[in-house]
């Protein structure tokens, strides 16, 4: 693939509780260079993004992040925050707790009121598959599907492990029609992009992406 053709599909992402205005109006300028499909950063620097960049970017932010495990009133207030600061997309950490105790019907209800707070904006669900079990993998599927998201998503970056390939086969099989899927947490080279794209994946989140591919996007390669 073309280097602008993986980028296409790129959350650029900075999401380290230490990042700087300066880190992120680097990342900022990268996206809008090689066009990005967005870039992902913490909520508290949505408003300045979109008023410093307007609508030459597409602006992604994290709900309940890392863990998941807040109440859904605390969800929906950040993801309304999110929505009135000026963002396009929200990934937001499915509550793990309640999939442990498998009540997956507040799983749903929960993603079914964030999709409806985001409205025409995407919603991807990030479920840290690394700390499900293939059953509970699968129950989730089911839940981001009946919920109404638009992507179900694989890690935050900040669990045990990332995504793994075997992981999004067994989303493939099991999400909705209407549901993409987003790789995300480890994928540090050109070649593991590749392959989660040639598995179906529409986005893949990785902060190295640009680093690895912006000689060979400059060159039109």
């Amino acid at each position: 693939m073309k280097a602008s053709e993986i980028l296409a599909h790129v959350d650029h992402t900075l999401l380290a509780p230490t990042a700087s205005w300066e880190e992120m109006r680097i990342l900022a300028d990268e996206a809008v260079r090689y066009r990005t499909a967005s870039v992902c950063v913490p909520p508290a620097y949505i408003a300045r993004l979109r008023q410093t960049y307007g609508e030459k970017l597409a602006i992604c932010t994290v709900i309940g992040f890392p863990l998941g495990y807040d109440t859904t009133a605390a969800k929906c207030a950040a993801a309304r925050e999110a929505v009135a600061d000026g963002a396009d997309e929200l990934d937001a950490v499915m509550n793990r707790i309640d999939m442990k105790n498998g009540d997956l019907a507040k799983i749903t209800k929960e993603i079914a009121v964030l999709k409806e707070i985001a409205g025409n904006r995407i919603l991807k669900i990030i479920v840290e598959a690394c700390d499900l079990t293939t059953e509970e993998k699968i129950a989730a599927c089911r839940c981001v599907t009946e919920g109404g998201a638009d992507f179900i998503k694989t890690s935050t970056g900040f669990g045990k492990s990332g995504a793994t390939h075997e992981d999004i086969d067994l989303f493939r099989a099991h999400i909705g029609a209407g549901v993409r899927m987003k790789a995300a947490g480890g994928i540090r080279t050109v070649e593991d992009m590749e392959a989660y794209l040639a598995q179906g994946c529409e986005r893949i989140g990785a902060s190295a992406a640009v680093r690895l591919l912006a000689d060979r996007a400059d060159a039109g390669q």
